[in-house]
């Protein structure tokens, strides 16, 4: 018979099977057998079906983390339906992009319709990329950031001490220093937490078994005092049996699970794709071949959303500046052979480099690459030892909101005297389907040293040019260097009324120095970064009205351009549009140096102030840093 769930595609209520497992015993019977892996093909094909509509719809996502770890979700859950008293009923998981676990268990809990669950990622869905407490019916933590959760939940162990929680982990997101810590406190006061580590070997950018040598997760936690079982994941009766016995373990326990990862998943098994969301083809596919036809209708029907507004002032090709700092770095090195190079040089990766634009220096200069781990601190600090060496410059690059995570080691670098580039991508909030824990907010923070000789500076290209020659300006400068850069693809910035680039044949960046787009007298809005394009359709849609507003592209956010400060501090009004965080960005130190200098204009400060919404660009519509909010801003000033 038909259930609630018979619309969504696959008729999960008509299928799962409540089953309760006691620990005590760990051997299945061969009911319990049979109904333990009904249920986990079925909410893997689950898995698979709703987030590949995030592939459909263009905003990304993760099919195969969240896939592996089903025959644990499923033993866990027995578990919880055997007793209410032993164990705190949650399923945590330190590994925030596997989010859709979460939400398949909130619709399987009832908490939201499993039909929602086809809007995963999608922009005001309450879907985001990582799990928000308070915001999706039936969460019950906020992940954070990748490796950042053990901890977090040794305290609530502390607080519930006739409990045994349970943590899902990574071989990805065991490489974070958090963790170790996170193990020795668990060790230290006996805390019932029971970890279940998917060990796959494969990250974002590819295997640890091959870019971090000895890294052995059972060695490691067993070196901090844990109990350690191992485990084939696939193999449900030795899973099962071994987290029985972890869970009959008195004290913190981990079981590695060792499996390829999206095992059964044609083309994906065993690869670095799987981590990111199945591709609605292959989903579809998958789906067919398992009778579930009006599942894959439902995604072949999903089309990508788009948000068409044709900007002024800008091209309409785009480019990925992050992509361009890679593409950069390798030009600067043309200049030298590959034993200069590697000499003077080298390029530390985190996990990240397709998506941070060091892929390419891997691909045309490996002589300079290190594949590292997921480990921001040490490799910050690597990066920063190699360049602490006279003649030698170090390269680190990660996500922006992972700033936050090496501030320390930034103020170690700088008191070494370390020449290092940072190259933080992903910042602020633009196409950030993961959402608020993945916002780069905060990246005025590594600007710490103190203001006598301290050389550490902070750039944000506006456009691909601009970041070409910010690169080849301040690659051999001395002193810590941040160059910025976002997800989202951005336009080249237009000169007025043609479509020449402001940054063409023959610019030169100067760092410091601030750059006047638009010339004006009635008041100047102030940007950087992908904010100047969406800035400059404001100024020239004000601008064809008569209203003479000026822009200014302060690419060095954390100099003050004397010249510069009295021209635009003089004029009526000074707007500033940021997808900084609005409590620690520039504008909040704009003010400051107008008044410090004189200079009084009307003045506002605009930058991100609210949680994320999901999906792409619309969460900058979402904070209030589109153009016709920039507009309105403006006229609330004249």
């Amino acid at each position: 018979m038909a259930t609630a769930t018979a619309d969504f595609g696959i008729d999960v209520f008509a299928k799962y099977k409540p089953i309760a497992l006691d620990p005590s015993n760990p051997k299945l019977s061969e009911q319990q057998k049979s109904d333990l892996l009904s249920n986990i093909s079925l909410l893997r094909d689950t898995i698979v079906y709703f987030t590949s509509s995030g592939a459909a719809r263009g905003v990304s996502g993760h099919t195969g983390g969240p896939y592996d770890t089903i025959p644990e979700v499923c033993i866990l859950e027995a578990f919880f339906h055997h007793s209410s008293d032993k164990y705190l009923p949650v399923v945590y998981d330190e590994s925030g992009h596997r989010v859709a676990t979460q939400y398949l268990l909130s619709a399987l809990h009832k908490h939201i319709p499993f039909e929602h669950l086809l809007h995963y990622r999608e922009a005001n869905s309450k879907l985001p990329g990582h799990p928000e407490l308070g915001l999706t019916p039936g969460i019950q933590f906020s992940s954070g950031r990748l490796g950042h959760l053990w901890s977090f939940v040794n305290g609530v162990a502390m607080a519930h001490p006739g409990k045994t929680l349970f943590m899902l982990g990574s071989d990805g997101s065991q490489q974070e220093g958090d963790d170790a810590e996170a193990a020795r406190m668990a060790v230290a006061q006996n805390l019932n937490v029971k970890l279940l580590i998917d060990d796959n070997d494969v990250t974002i950018a590819g295997h640890p078994s091959e870019y971090l040598k000895g890294y052995s997760l059972s060695s490691t936690l067993k070196g901090h005092g844990l109990t350690v079982f191992e485990a084939p994941g696939e193999d449900i009766e030795k899973l099962y049996s071994s987290v029985c016995e972890a869970v009959t373990h008195s004290g913190p326990a981990a079981v590695i699970v060792k499996r390829k990862m999206a095992p059964g998943i044609k083309g994906l098994e065993g690869t670095t794709h799987a981590h990111d969301v199945v591709p609605a083809k292959v989903a579809i596919e998958y789906l067919e071949e398992r009778g579930y036809n009006d599942a894959a209708a439902k995604i072949k029907a999903i089309t990508p959303n788009s948000l068409a507004y044709l900007y002024s002032g800008s091209s309409k090709e785009v480019f990925a500046n992050r992509v361009i700092f890679g593409e950069a770095v390798v030009s600067v090195l043309e200049k030298l052979s590959k034993e200069e190079a590697k000499e003077k040089v080298l390029v530390v990766d985190s996990d990240l480099e397709g998506s941070t634009g060091l892929s390419v220096i891997h691909k045309k200069r490996p002589e300079v690459f290190m594949s590292s781990g997921i480990m921001e601190r040490g490799n910050f600090s690597a990066a920063a030892g190699f360049g602490s060496v006279k003649g030698k410059v170090g390269i680190f690059s990660t996500f922006s909101a992972f700033c936050e995570m090496i501030i320390s080691e930034i103020t170690m670098a700088r008191l070494n005297f370390a020449n290092v580039i940072c190259h933080f991508s992903h910042s602020g909030v633009d196409d950030m389907a993961d959402n608020t824990c993945h916002f780069g907010l905060n990246t005025f923070f590594a600007d710490n040293g103190l203001i006598d000789g301290d050389t550490t500076r902070l750039y944000f290209p506006a456009d691909a040019n601009q970041m070409r020659a910010t690169v080849a300006k301040v690659f051999w400068d001395q002193g810590i260097r941040l160059i910025i850069s976002t997800r989202s693809k951005t336009p080249l910035i237009l000169k007025e009324g043609t479509t020449e680039p402001f940054h063409g044949e023959g610019y030169e960046f100067v760092p410091g120095k601030d750059e006047f787009i638009r010339e004006g007298k009635a008041g100047y809005v102030v940007a950087y970064g992908e904010m100047v394009y969406r800035a400059l359709d404001a100024v020239d849609r004000l601008r064809s009205e008569g209203a003479d507003v000026g822009l200014v592209n302060k690419s060095t956010l954390n100099v003050v351009d004397e010249d510069a400060m009295r021209k635009f501090g003089s004029s009526p009004f000074v707007l500033v549009i940021e997808s900084l965080n609005q409590k620690t960005g520039l504008g909040s130190k704009m003010g400051s140096w107008l008044l410090e200098r004189g200079l009084a204009p009307k003045y506002k400060y605009i930058g991100t102030s609210k949680e994320g919404c999901g999906g792409l660009s619309e969460q900058i519509f979402h904070q209030g840093l589109d153009p016709q909010s920039v507009i309105k801003a403006v006229r609330a000033l004249q």
